[in-house]
Protein backbone atom coordinates (compact mmCIF):
# COMPACT_ATOMS: atom_id res chain seq x y z
CA UNK A 1 0.00 0.00 0.00
CA UNK A 2 1.23 3.25 -0.84
CA UNK A 3 2.22 5.52 2.20
CA UNK A 4 2.76 9.36 2.71
CA UNK A 5 6.04 9.67 4.80
CA UNK A 6 7.91 12.66 5.97
CA UNK A 7 11.02 13.24 5.70
CA UNK A 8 12.80 15.88 7.94
CA UNK A 9 15.88 16.92 6.51
CA UNK A 10 17.67 17.00 2.97
CA UNK A 11 21.38 16.21 3.77
CA UNK A 12 22.41 12.81 1.98
CA UNK A 13 20.63 10.50 4.61
CA UNK A 14 17.47 12.30 4.11
CA UNK A 15 17.59 12.29 0.57
CA UNK A 16 18.04 8.58 0.82
CA UNK A 17 15.46 7.75 3.00
CA UNK A 18 12.98 9.50 0.35
CA UNK A 19 14.99 7.92 -2.01
CA UNK A 20 14.65 4.79 -1.02
CA UNK A 21 10.77 5.27 -0.16
CA UNK A 22 9.98 6.70 -3.66
CA UNK A 23 11.41 3.56 -5.78
CA UNK A 24 9.76 1.34 -3.53
CA UNK A 25 6.47 3.25 -4.63
CA UNK A 26 5.40 5.27 -1.95
CA UNK A 27 5.15 9.26 -1.85
CA UNK A 28 8.11 11.00 0.73
CA UNK A 29 7.66 14.79 1.41
CA UNK A 30 11.28 16.02 2.48
CA UNK A 31 11.30 19.19 4.74
CA UNK A 32 14.58 21.21 4.42
CA UNK A 33 15.17 24.30 6.38
CA UNK A 34 17.79 25.30 3.82
CA UNK A 35 17.11 26.93 0.67
CA UNK A 36 19.24 23.75 -0.67
CA UNK A 37 19.47 20.12 -0.39
CA UNK A 38 22.63 18.54 1.15
CA UNK A 39 23.59 19.68 4.36
CA UNK A 40 27.13 19.72 5.29
CA UNK A 41 27.24 18.28 1.77
CA UNK A 42 25.89 21.48 0.00
CA UNK A 43 27.20 23.46 -2.55
CA UNK A 44 27.92 27.28 -2.16
CA UNK A 45 29.00 29.65 -4.64
CA UNK A 46 32.64 30.59 -4.50
CA UNK A 47 32.53 33.95 -6.76
CA UNK A 48 31.64 31.86 -10.05
CA UNK A 49 33.01 28.34 -8.28
CA UNK A 50 30.52 25.75 -7.52
CA UNK A 51 31.93 23.83 -4.37
CA UNK A 52 31.03 22.53 -0.95
CA UNK A 53 30.91 24.35 2.21
CA UNK A 54 32.91 21.37 3.79
CA UNK A 55 35.10 19.16 2.09
CA UNK A 56 34.16 15.79 1.25
CA UNK A 57 35.90 13.01 -0.15
CA UNK A 58 35.27 9.10 -1.19
CA UNK A 59 37.21 5.76 -0.76
CA UNK A 60 37.25 2.68 -2.80
CA UNK A 61 35.68 0.76 0.41
CA UNK A 62 32.53 3.89 -0.45
CA UNK A 63 30.32 0.76 -1.15
CA UNK A 64 26.87 2.44 -0.50
CA UNK A 65 27.79 5.62 -2.32
CA UNK A 66 29.61 3.15 -5.30
CA UNK A 67 26.07 1.57 -5.98
CA UNK A 68 24.04 4.94 -5.95
CA UNK A 69 26.37 6.24 -8.46
CA UNK A 70 25.93 2.66 -10.54
CA UNK A 71 21.63 3.40 -9.54
CA UNK A 72 21.47 7.01 -10.97
CA UNK A 73 24.19 6.30 -14.28
CA UNK A 74 26.64 8.16 -12.71
CA UNK A 75 29.29 6.19 -12.09
CA UNK A 76 31.08 7.44 -15.18
CA UNK A 77 31.65 10.76 -13.88
CA UNK A 78 33.92 9.18 -10.68
CA UNK A 79 37.38 10.06 -10.51
CA UNK A 80 40.22 8.19 -8.52
CA UNK A 81 43.55 9.78 -7.63
CA UNK A 82 46.45 9.08 -6.30
CA UNK A 83 46.90 11.77 -3.51
CA UNK A 84 49.38 12.61 -0.85
CA UNK A 85 49.78 13.15 2.55
CA UNK A 86 52.11 16.13 4.49
CA UNK A 87 52.98 16.78 8.18
CA UNK A 88 53.55 20.16 9.72
CA UNK A 89 55.65 19.99 12.62
CA UNK A 90 58.63 21.36 13.76
CA UNK A 91 58.62 24.78 11.30
CA UNK A 92 58.92 21.78 8.64
CA UNK A 93 56.55 20.24 5.81
CA UNK A 94 57.43 16.40 5.43
CA UNK A 95 55.73 13.63 3.77
CA UNK A 96 53.93 11.53 6.07
CA UNK A 97 50.93 8.58 5.51
CA UNK A 98 53.08 5.64 4.51
CA UNK A 99 55.94 3.26 6.15
CA UNK A 100 58.83 4.87 4.28
CA UNK A 101 57.69 8.32 5.13
CA UNK A 102 57.35 7.61 8.84
CA UNK A 103 60.71 6.18 9.10
CA UNK A 104 62.08 9.47 7.65
CA UNK A 105 60.29 11.04 9.82
CA UNK A 106 62.19 13.86 11.80
CA UNK A 107 61.57 14.46 14.86
CA UNK A 108 60.43 11.42 16.28
CA UNK A 109 62.44 8.26 17.43
CA UNK A 110 62.70 4.30 15.69
CA UNK A 111 61.11 2.71 18.85
CA UNK A 112 58.11 5.30 18.54
CA UNK A 113 58.02 4.89 14.70
CA UNK A 114 57.78 1.21 14.92
CA UNK A 115 55.26 1.68 17.69
CA UNK A 116 53.11 3.78 15.90
CA UNK A 117 53.08 1.83 12.48
CA UNK A 118 52.27 -1.04 14.05
CA UNK A 119 49.27 0.16 15.93
CA UNK A 120 48.02 1.75 12.42
CA UNK A 121 48.51 -1.58 10.72
CA UNK A 122 46.86 -3.34 13.14
CA UNK A 123 43.88 -0.92 13.03
CA UNK A 124 43.16 -1.38 9.30
CA UNK A 125 43.42 -5.60 9.61
CA UNK A 126 40.68 -5.49 12.53
CA UNK A 127 36.91 -5.73 12.02
CA UNK A 128 35.14 -6.60 15.35
CA UNK A 129 35.37 -3.08 17.28
CA UNK A 130 32.74 -4.37 20.15
CA UNK A 131 35.30 -5.19 22.88
CA UNK A 132 36.68 -1.16 22.16
CA UNK A 133 33.27 0.33 22.45
CA UNK A 134 33.58 1.18 26.36
CA UNK A 135 37.40 1.83 25.99
CA UNK A 136 38.61 5.11 27.00
CA UNK A 137 40.39 6.53 23.52
CA UNK A 138 43.29 8.48 24.38
CA UNK A 139 44.22 5.49 27.01
CA UNK A 140 44.02 2.84 24.32
CA UNK A 141 46.26 4.96 21.71
CA UNK A 142 48.97 5.59 24.71
CA UNK A 143 49.13 2.16 25.49
CA UNK A 144 49.31 0.88 21.94
CA UNK A 145 52.01 4.01 20.38
CA UNK A 146 53.91 5.25 23.70
CA UNK A 147 54.07 8.97 24.87
CA UNK A 148 56.54 9.83 22.60
CA UNK A 149 54.01 8.85 19.13
CA UNK A 150 51.38 10.39 21.48
CA UNK A 151 52.46 13.49 22.21
CA UNK A 152 53.96 14.55 18.26
CA UNK A 153 51.41 12.75 16.23
CA UNK A 154 48.00 11.99 18.52
CA UNK A 155 47.69 14.82 20.69
CA UNK A 156 46.96 18.29 18.77
CA UNK A 157 45.26 16.50 16.85
CA UNK A 158 42.71 15.43 20.19
CA UNK A 159 42.92 19.04 21.79
CA UNK A 160 41.95 20.90 18.58
CA UNK A 161 39.40 18.65 17.38
CA UNK A 162 37.30 17.70 20.88
CA UNK A 163 38.97 20.23 23.30
CA UNK A 164 36.90 19.15 26.83
CA UNK A 165 35.98 15.72 25.71
CA UNK A 166 39.17 14.71 24.70
CA UNK A 167 39.61 12.85 27.43
CA UNK A 168 36.88 10.51 26.95
CA UNK A 169 36.15 9.51 23.97
CA UNK A 170 35.04 5.90 22.64
CA UNK A 171 38.32 4.22 21.16
CA UNK A 172 36.00 2.10 18.83
CA UNK A 173 35.14 5.74 17.05
CA UNK A 174 38.72 6.75 16.77
CA UNK A 175 39.75 3.44 15.31
CA UNK A 176 37.15 3.33 12.56
CA UNK A 177 38.65 6.61 11.35
CA UNK A 178 42.44 4.97 11.43
CA UNK A 179 40.86 1.72 9.53
CA UNK A 180 39.10 3.86 6.66
CA UNK A 181 41.88 6.19 5.84
CA UNK A 182 44.02 3.10 5.89
CA UNK A 183 41.81 1.21 3.48
CA UNK A 184 41.85 4.02 1.11
CA UNK A 185 45.04 2.32 -0.13
CA UNK A 186 45.42 0.30 -2.99
CA UNK A 187 49.09 -0.50 -1.65
CA UNK A 188 50.99 -0.15 1.10
CA UNK A 189 52.88 2.80 -0.35
CA UNK A 190 50.16 4.64 -2.22
CA UNK A 191 46.66 6.19 -1.15
CA UNK A 192 43.80 6.58 -3.71
CA UNK A 193 40.72 9.02 -2.71
CA UNK A 194 37.92 10.10 -5.19
CA UNK A 195 35.53 12.91 -6.47
CA UNK A 196 32.82 12.88 -8.61
CA UNK A 197 32.83 15.39 -11.52
CA UNK A 198 31.01 18.96 -10.28
CA UNK A 199 31.27 17.49 -6.80
CA UNK A 200 28.56 15.93 -4.27
CA UNK A 201 26.35 18.66 -5.82
CA UNK A 202 26.44 15.86 -9.17
CA UNK A 203 24.72 13.36 -6.59
CA UNK A 204 22.73 15.21 -4.87
CA UNK A 205 20.57 16.91 -7.99
CA UNK A 206 20.33 13.25 -9.43
CA UNK A 207 19.05 11.88 -5.88
CA UNK A 208 16.45 15.30 -6.07
CA UNK A 209 15.26 14.40 -9.35
CA UNK A 210 15.11 10.52 -8.63
CA UNK A 211 13.05 11.49 -5.76
CA UNK A 212 10.68 13.26 -7.88
CA UNK A 213 10.18 11.43 -10.83
CA UNK A 214 9.12 8.67 -8.87
CA UNK A 215 6.15 10.56 -7.13
CA UNK A 216 8.21 12.27 -4.44
CA UNK A 217 8.30 15.87 -3.03
CA UNK A 218 11.60 17.77 -2.13
CA UNK A 219 10.16 21.37 -0.14
CA UNK A 220 13.22 23.75 0.52
CA UNK A 221 12.76 26.77 3.05
CA UNK A 222 10.26 24.63 4.50
CA UNK A 223 11.38 23.75 8.53
CA UNK A 224 8.86 21.75 10.56
CA UNK A 225 8.54 23.38 13.58
CA UNK A 226 6.66 19.91 15.30
CA UNK A 227 5.76 16.47 14.96
CA UNK A 228 2.43 15.77 15.81
CA UNK A 229 1.87 13.11 17.91
CA UNK A 230 -1.42 11.55 19.35
CA UNK A 231 -1.08 9.05 22.15
CA UNK A 232 1.28 6.25 21.32
CA UNK A 233 0.92 7.17 17.13
CA UNK A 234 2.36 9.81 15.16
CA UNK A 235 -0.29 12.13 13.37
CA UNK A 236 1.99 14.74 10.60
CA UNK A 237 3.83 17.94 10.94
CA UNK A 238 3.31 21.36 11.72
CA UNK A 239 4.97 24.12 9.44
CA UNK A 240 4.06 27.61 8.95
CA UNK A 241 1.27 27.57 11.00
CA UNK A 242 -0.16 24.57 9.20
CA UNK A 243 -0.60 20.78 9.66
CA UNK A 244 -0.29 18.50 7.41
CA UNK A 245 -0.89 14.72 7.62
CA UNK A 246 1.14 11.59 7.43
CA UNK A 247 1.16 7.83 7.96
CA UNK A 248 4.50 8.32 9.48
CA UNK A 249 7.21 10.47 10.13
CA UNK A 250 11.19 10.05 9.80
CA UNK A 251 13.62 12.33 11.22
CA UNK A 252 17.07 13.09 9.90
CA UNK A 253 17.64 16.68 11.36
CA UNK A 254 20.73 16.75 13.91
CA UNK A 255 19.76 15.23 16.93
CA UNK A 256 19.87 18.15 19.06
CA UNK A 257 17.25 19.53 17.44
CA UNK A 258 14.89 16.64 18.18
CA UNK A 259 13.70 17.72 21.71
CA UNK A 260 11.99 21.10 19.78
CA UNK A 261 10.95 19.74 17.40
CA UNK A 262 9.38 16.90 18.83
CA UNK A 263 8.33 17.98 22.16
CA UNK A 264 5.76 15.32 23.03
CA UNK A 265 8.19 11.75 23.04
CA UNK A 266 8.33 10.20 26.32
CA UNK A 267 10.11 12.00 28.93
CA UNK A 268 13.19 9.21 29.34
CA UNK A 269 13.87 9.78 25.54
CA UNK A 270 13.75 13.48 25.36
CA UNK A 271 16.02 12.98 28.23
CA UNK A 272 18.45 11.05 26.21
CA UNK A 273 18.58 13.30 23.24
CA UNK A 274 19.53 16.37 25.08
CA UNK A 275 22.41 14.57 26.89
CA UNK A 276 23.84 13.75 23.73
CA UNK A 277 27.08 16.23 22.69
CA UNK A 278 28.00 17.93 19.90
CA UNK A 279 30.87 20.04 18.37
CA UNK A 280 30.64 22.89 15.99
CA UNK A 281 32.61 24.01 12.99
CA UNK A 282 34.54 27.05 11.61
CA UNK A 283 35.53 26.27 8.20
CA UNK A 284 37.49 28.71 6.24
CA UNK A 285 37.42 27.79 2.56
CA UNK A 286 41.00 30.05 0.44
CA UNK A 287 41.04 30.25 -2.95
CA UNK A 288 44.49 30.81 -3.78
CA UNK A 289 46.77 32.33 -6.93
CA UNK A 290 49.43 29.33 -6.32
CA UNK A 291 49.74 25.70 -4.28
CA UNK A 292 50.04 25.53 -0.97
CA UNK A 293 51.53 22.46 -1.32
CA UNK A 294 51.38 18.88 -3.10
CA UNK A 295 49.36 17.25 -0.49
CA UNK A 296 45.89 16.45 0.11
CA UNK A 297 45.74 16.10 3.70
CA UNK A 298 48.02 17.94 5.66
CA UNK A 299 48.70 17.96 9.65
CA UNK A 300 49.65 20.04 11.84
CA UNK A 301 51.94 20.43 14.80
CA UNK A 302 52.73 24.10 15.50
CA UNK A 303 51.99 25.65 18.77
CA UNK A 304 51.38 28.92 17.03
CA UNK A 305 48.44 26.80 14.46
CA UNK A 306 45.04 25.84 16.54
CA UNK A 307 43.85 23.49 14.26
CA UNK A 308 44.69 19.72 13.86
CA UNK A 309 45.40 20.01 10.06
CA UNK A 310 43.96 21.18 6.67
CA UNK A 311 42.71 20.00 3.22
CA UNK A 312 44.14 20.95 -0.11
CA UNK A 313 41.01 20.16 -1.86
CA UNK A 314 42.54 21.40 -5.59
CA UNK A 315 44.86 18.43 -4.94
CA UNK A 316 41.99 15.45 -5.05
CA UNK A 317 39.68 17.54 -7.49
CA UNK A 318 41.55 19.81 -9.90
CA UNK A 319 40.27 22.95 -10.51
CA UNK A 320 41.29 26.41 -11.97
CA UNK A 321 42.44 27.95 -8.84
CA UNK A 322 43.96 26.04 -5.45
CA UNK A 323 41.26 25.46 -3.02
CA UNK A 324 42.32 25.32 0.49
CA UNK A 325 39.86 24.20 3.66
CA UNK A 326 41.05 24.97 7.27
CA UNK A 327 38.38 23.57 9.75
CA UNK A 328 38.45 25.20 13.17
CA UNK A 329 36.64 22.58 14.86
CA UNK A 330 35.00 23.51 18.38
CA UNK A 331 32.49 23.31 21.54
CA UNK A 332 29.64 26.14 20.50
CA UNK A 333 29.54 27.04 23.88
CA UNK A 334 33.65 27.82 24.07
CA UNK A 335 34.15 31.39 23.27
CA UNK A 336 36.32 30.92 20.30
CA UNK A 337 33.14 29.92 18.59
CA UNK A 338 31.97 33.52 19.55
CA UNK A 339 34.43 34.84 17.74
CA UNK A 340 33.87 36.72 14.31
CA UNK A 341 34.57 35.29 10.94
CA UNK A 342 37.39 37.79 10.50
CA UNK A 343 39.25 36.14 13.34
CA UNK A 344 39.59 32.73 11.56
CA UNK A 345 40.46 34.25 8.10
CA UNK A 346 43.08 36.48 9.20
CA UNK A 347 44.50 33.34 11.65
CA UNK A 348 44.27 31.14 8.14
CA UNK A 349 46.09 33.69 6.12
CA UNK A 350 49.16 33.60 8.79
CA UNK A 351 49.01 30.42 9.64
CA UNK A 352 49.54 29.42 5.13
CA UNK A 353 52.30 31.78 5.01
CA UNK A 354 53.94 29.78 7.28
CA UNK A 355 53.50 26.50 5.70
CA UNK A 356 54.68 28.13 2.57
CA UNK A 357 56.61 31.27 2.84
CA UNK A 358 56.72 32.12 -0.81
CA UNK A 359 52.47 32.75 -0.54
CA UNK A 360 52.08 36.72 -0.72
CA UNK A 361 48.91 38.51 0.22
CA UNK A 362 47.96 38.87 -2.97
CA UNK A 363 47.96 35.40 -3.55
CA UNK A 364 44.50 35.20 -1.29
CA UNK A 365 42.09 35.54 -3.84
CA UNK A 366 39.21 35.22 -1.77
CA UNK A 367 38.78 33.86 1.78
CA UNK A 368 34.95 32.57 3.75
CA UNK A 369 34.10 30.99 6.70
CA UNK A 370 30.94 28.78 7.32
CA UNK A 371 29.84 27.62 10.30
CA UNK A 372 27.94 24.47 11.55
CA UNK A 373 26.34 24.17 14.78
CA UNK A 374 26.35 20.53 14.97
CA UNK A 375 28.53 19.21 13.08
CA UNK A 376 30.79 16.60 14.82
CA UNK A 377 28.86 14.02 17.41
CA UNK A 378 31.05 13.32 20.64
CA UNK A 379 31.02 9.49 21.28
CA UNK A 380 31.87 8.48 24.16
CA UNK A 381 32.47 5.30 25.80
CA UNK A 382 29.38 3.24 25.29
CA UNK A 383 27.92 5.69 23.09
CA UNK A 384 25.68 2.69 20.48
CA UNK A 385 24.11 2.42 24.48
CA UNK A 386 23.13 5.63 25.32
CA UNK A 387 20.99 6.31 21.82
CA UNK A 388 17.70 6.19 21.62
CA UNK A 389 16.34 3.19 19.35
CA UNK A 390 15.69 4.69 15.48
CA UNK A 391 12.27 2.95 15.75
CA UNK A 392 10.95 5.29 18.51
CA UNK A 393 8.26 4.52 21.15
CA UNK A 394 5.71 5.87 18.75
CA UNK A 395 4.00 4.65 15.98
CA UNK A 396 5.18 5.20 12.93
CA UNK A 397 8.22 7.80 13.98
CA UNK A 398 11.95 7.21 13.24
CA UNK A 399 14.26 9.35 14.24
CA UNK A 400 18.06 8.74 13.50
CA UNK A 401 21.12 11.19 11.91
CA UNK A 402 24.88 10.63 11.52
CA UNK A 403 25.47 9.54 15.20
CA UNK A 404 23.58 6.21 14.41
CA UNK A 405 26.41 4.68 11.92
CA UNK A 406 28.62 4.51 15.02
CA UNK A 407 31.15 3.67 15.00
CA UNK A 408 31.82 4.86 11.75
CA UNK A 409 32.58 8.91 11.55
CA UNK A 410 30.53 10.94 9.50
CA UNK A 411 30.23 10.09 5.57
CA UNK A 412 28.28 10.53 2.84
CA UNK A 413 28.45 6.45 1.86
CA UNK A 414 27.46 5.40 5.38
CA UNK A 415 24.50 8.13 5.62
CA UNK A 416 23.63 6.79 2.16
CA UNK A 417 23.54 2.96 3.85
CA UNK A 418 21.81 3.80 6.69
CA UNK A 419 18.92 6.04 5.27
CA UNK A 420 18.32 3.23 2.69
CA UNK A 421 17.99 0.46 5.32
CA UNK A 422 15.38 3.02 7.41
CA UNK A 423 13.36 3.39 4.43
CA UNK A 424 12.86 -0.30 4.11
CA UNK A 425 12.36 -0.76 7.99
CA UNK A 426 10.02 1.94 7.87
CA UNK A 427 7.19 0.42 5.27
CA UNK A 428 7.77 -3.37 6.30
Amino acid sequence: MRQRIAVLGAGPMGLAVAYQLARDGHAPVIFEADDRVGGMTAAFDFSGLSIERYYHFHCISDHAFLTMLDELSLSDQMRWVETKMGYWFQNRLQPWGNPIALLKFRGLSLVAKFRYGLHAFLCTKRNDWKPLDGVEATGWIQRWVGAEAWEVLWRRLFDYKFYDYTDNLSAAWIWSRIRRIGRSRYSLFREKLGYLEGGSETLLQAIKRDIETNGGEVRLKSPVTKVLIDGDRVQGVELNGQVEYFDKVISTIPLPYVPQVIPDLPADILQRFKSLKNVAVVCVIVKLRKPLSENFWLNTNDPDMDIPGLVEYSNLRPLDQHIVYVPFYVPSEHPKFAEPDQVFIEKVKRYLKKINTILTDDDFLELRASRYRYAQPICDPGYLGRLPPVSLPVEGLWVADTSYYYPEDRGISESIDFGRKIARDAVL
